[in-house]
């Protein structure tokens, strides 16, 4: 692939091993259309979500396109009394990362991240390369030598 986003040039770096998919030239915007542009089980695609806890830290999760983030489970698996989506147009400020390409990888601070425990039945699972267009695959493995999460159960 000629474009190399920035969470590719990390993993890179760190040597790390991963597939990335191009669906640039589609018109594909939700997660749930680019799973199927790219022929992929959107069981096993996610979307990364930014949150913000009573607390006031943020907090990332990453749950198969098709699902909606429960904020009550979200919320007990990093010990906050409750969380919320922070606002699209903050995203960019907090993460580096726009809305429809933000990547659990190379964001511009290191949040706590939960993935959802349904990752762990596959192989590998496909995620935001940080850039609209492109994604990542890796196996959960690998993804953690990269950013340190933890499985949760975190979908309604």
């Amino acid at each position: 692939m000629e474009h190399k986003t920035n969470a590719m040039r990390i993993l890179d770096k760190l040597k790390l091993k991963y597939a990335s998919h191009d669906y640039s030239q589609t018109d594909a915007v939700s997660g749930i259309d680019v799973a199927h542009v790219l022929n992929q089980n959107e069981k096993q695609t996610f979307k990364t979500l930014v949150t913000i806890g009573r607390s006031k830290k943020y907090y990332v999760f990453l749950i198969p396109v098709a699902n909606e983030l429960d904020l009550k489970k979200a919320a007990q698996s990093v010990n906050e009394k409750s969380i919320e989506m922070i606002k699209s147009k903050d995203l960019l400020a907090i993460t580096g990362y726009i809305h429809g390409g933000c990547s659990p990888i190379g964001m511009k601070k290191s949040f706590m991240t939960r993935i959802d425990e349904s990752a762990a039945q596959f192989e590998t699972i496909i995620f935001s390369a940080g850039k609209i267009g492109f994604q990542l695959e890796m196996k959960l493995e690998e993804l953690h030598k990269a950013i340190p999460f933890q499985l949760a159960n975190l979908t309604v």
